[in-house]
């Protein structure tokens, strides 16, 4: 009988879906979880002024797939707003200028779904607050009444919705954050050679044992074994060898100094390159890993904060406690588990990335246990907890904003804080402040004038000094020249930055300013700060 033998099918290699591809870049920035917070968002624009900026801000959302919008603006659209509006065309002209913008937006990308409001006469905008619509994320342009601002404001403390509220005029324009309670960030997306942490100086048992099992014969290897041998078990072997001569490790800038070079002196010259990689890598690396790893501040801020009751249910509250309890026993955060690349054979290389791998999940293991013994941790997925504990060391607390904050007291101390420096600022050879700005368009959130003596009027409100500070007469002056219009390619720049601080809270990575960013189109500058 002839035995036939088939070769198994081989399976279906399935492509990227087109979802995959039509998000490919952004997947890679913030992975499918981000992307899926974004298209589970609904964010409502109270638009109102000029109405540029904050349509170019729904532009910026609409194109990565935010999943609803709903734009809420009273205004017919004028021949004005042809001149600065890229999503208005003639045929808006006399027509709504909310329905209009929701159209053309949406033509940049039909799977996302736009609404509008008012629908007819009879509605007013403060009916969307009624409670019948939820929204993840307010935006609102000025000017605007100050009853609809407060409004808007109470609404997302209550609601425990973020509230940004933007304003363009002529050259300059600011945005600022209102985050309605304290914002914590897990996945803060830190630089790649940040997060190395080797645990060199507290090896642990398998670790050990792998470096000596390359390292115990060091003499004899072979010329493509020396060099070969990975850095982690290089510096893992001089260091045993200092201990053994000094009694300890080698803690200051002088000791590890000397101990780079008793490194560097271990590699052999006479290969063909005239020295060796490995050993290269192991010296350069000294400095950086042969040091204890303290705990950051931002994470004793998360450690030393005490949640209130209604954020003490939160998975994150729950996690951070269980990650404390894991460092007040072992002196040391979770292990992150990556190994940086580095010269080595790839079998020796994959069997130091599983060690470091397999002590990532022990540690994980244990700080899960510790979240499952809490009343609300056994509904906790076990792939956040993994996750909190391989960022652990990056972890960020952003501070809500208040009220109070913003007083008159508060932009006073801010004000004086911001003009002193200004004094220094020649002699430290740093930029001026761009807080007249920020005081003349703030001067401006409820109705715009074209008398720049108003406006100084009103920030002598909080800077009794205003008429007698030539900078702040001089962005009150550029301020009432604009007389609230905007110039679209700065109302684009700002609309693209806003969307940017959107993305980052609605998917909770990377870290959104705190909490104002203030431009100044004329010099092109950038300026962050607490108000």
């Amino acid at each position: 009988m002839t035995e036939v033998i088939t070769d198994p099918t081989p399976p279906i290699l399935h492509g990227p879906s087109d979802k995959e591809k039509k998000y490919d870049r952004q997947l890679r920035l913030w992975a499918a979880s981000g992307q899926q917070a974004l298209e589970d968002a609904h964010i409502l624009l109270i638009n109102s002024g000029s109405g540029t900026v904050g349509v170019e801000t729904l532009k910026n959302l609409v194109l990565p797939g935010i999943g609803k919008f709903t734009i809420a603006d009273e205004n017919t659209v004028g021949q004005a707003d042809l001149g600065v509006n890229f999503f208005l065309d003639e045929d808006c002209l006399g027509k709504l200028r909310s329905e209009c913008c929701v159209r053309l937006l949406q033509e940049l990308n039909p799977d996302v779904q736009g609404n509008w409001f008012p629908k007819n006469k009879n509605e007013t905008i403060e009916q969307l607050f009624d409670g019948t619509m939820q929204f993840t994320m307010i935006l609102y342009t000025a000017p605007i009444t100050r009853a609809r601002m407060e409004l808007v404001l109470k609404y997302g403390q209550q609601r425990n919705v973020p509230v940004i509220s933007i304003h363009s005029a002529g050259f300059y324009s600011y945005f600022h954050i209102n985050l309605p309670g304290n914002f914590p960030i897990v996945d803060t997306h830190p630089d790649s050679t940040a997060t190395t942490d080797l645990r060199l100086l507290t090896p642990w048992k398998e670790l050990s044992h792998f470096a000596a099992s390359l390292t115990d014969n060091i003499q004899s290897l072979s010329a493509h074994e020396h060099g070969h041998i990975p850095y982690v078990a290089l510096l893992l072997h001089y260091l045993a060898k200092w201990k053994e001569e000094h009694g300890t490790l080698p803690s200051t800038y002088k000791e590890k100094t000397a101990f780079r070079s008793r490194v560097a002196s271990g590699a052999r010259t006479d290969t063909p390159e005239g020295g060796e990689e490995n050993f290269d890598e192991a010296v350069a690396a000294v400095l950086k890993t042969i040091s204890s790893p303290g705990l950051p501040s931002s994470v004793r801020e998360v450690f030393d904060y005490t949640p209130n009751k209604m954020e003490s249910t939160a998975s994150f509250w729950i996690i951070a406690d269980a990650i404390k309890q894991f460092y007040n026993k072992h002196n040391t955060l979770p292990l992150p588990g990556s190994v940086p690349d580095m010269k080595a054979q790839s079998t020796v290389y994959v069997q130091l990335q599983n060690i470091y791998k397999a002590k990532a999940r022990q540690d994980a293991a244990e700080v899960l246990k510790t979240v499952r013994s809490h009343p609300r941790g056994k509904d906790i997925n076990s792939a956040e907890v993994e996750s909190f504990c391989k960022n652990a060391a990056f972890i960020k607390l952003i501070r809500g904003s208040k009220s109070s904050e913003a007083s008159p007291t508060n932009i006073k101390v801010l004000a004086e804080r911001e003009f002193e420096n200004d004094a220094n600022a020649p002699m430290m050879a740093m930029p001026l402040s761009l807080f007249p700005i920020y005081l003349s368009l703030s001067a401006t959130t409820f109705y715009p004038t074209s008398d720049a003596s108003d406006i100084i009027g009103t920030i002598k409100n909080v800077f009794p000094d205003a008429a007698s500070t030539p900078r702040v007469v001089e962005a009150a002056e550029e301020v009432a020249r604009a007389n609230g219009g905007e110039l679209h390619n700065i109302s684009a720049l700002t609309g693209g930055m806003v969307a940017q601080e959107v993305i980052k809270i609605i998917t909770k990575q990377y870290i959104p300013i705190d909490n104002t960013c203030i431009f100044d189109g004329i010099t092109s500058r950038t300026q962050v700060l607490r108000i």
